[in-house]
């Protein structure tokens, strides 16, 4: 059976803030600092003859990054063309609900 501690450590290791913000990046004078959303999940058990196990599981994605010239900060948020279109298939297919359902009334 895993050690307990040990996993836990992992598990903070694993959503720290090195996990959410990545390495600075400078340019010119301009500093960019990625941002990601990090999220995670564990759990475990066992019995009374030692037979068990224990399990983490992480997911991030980036969100944005800050960029910082001189004395100013400005967030850049990231986006997601993936979720974007996820959207508006949702939107597409309740319009095509919507029409053909007003069809149909007026039969």
């Amino acid at each position: 059976m895993p050690d307990i501690d040990e996993l836990l450590r992992g598990a903070q290791d694993a959503i720290a803030a090195k996990r959410v913000y990545g390495e600075p990046v400078e340019r010119d004078g301009v500093t960019v600092i990625p941002a990601a959303a990090v999220r995670g999940g564990g759990g475990g058990g066992g019995d009374d003859t030692n037979n068990g196990g224990a399990g983490f599981g992480l997911m991030a994605r980036p969100v944005g990054a800050y960029v910082v010239s001189g004395e100013k900060v400005e967030w850049k948020p990231a986006v997601d063309v993936q979720r974007l279109m996820a959207g508006w298939q949702v939107v597409a297919g309740l319009t095509v609900l919507a029409v053909w359902s007003l069809a149909r009334s007026r039969r």
